[in-house]
């Protein structure tokens, strides 16, 4: 397996999880995905952010939990998410007119 480049492109780091963890069933992500959304709701309450290097239990780390798992489940249903943020923004465009 490859390691990560500090310069990830979201493509890559989707296939990056893809080759780590593939599990076709969905509902197994979107529970981690909802559980990890509810420690982010803590950790921010709580104001914890990451010190000295350490990740544990911080904000930091239950954003980057909540990406693996939006990612992950984006592999289930083969979206590419670089493509389908672009096309969001697009949308974003028509309605905010931003």
């Amino acid at each position: 397996m490859t390691s990560l480049r500090s310069n990830i492109t979201l493509n890559e780091l989707q296939q990056y999880i893809k080759n780590k963890d593939f599990n076709p069933d969905a509902s197994a992500y979107f529970y981690k995905l909802i559980e990890e959304v509810g420690e982010l709701a803590e950790v921010i309450r709580k104001n914890k952010r990451q010190e000295a290097g350490n990740i544990k239990d911080s904000i930091e780390e239950e954003l980057s939990d909540v990406l693996y798992y939006t990612i992950a489940l984006a592999n289930v249903f083969q979206i590419n998410l670089e493509e389908s943020f672009k096309q969001k923004e697009e949308l974003n465009k028509l309605k905010w007119g931003k």
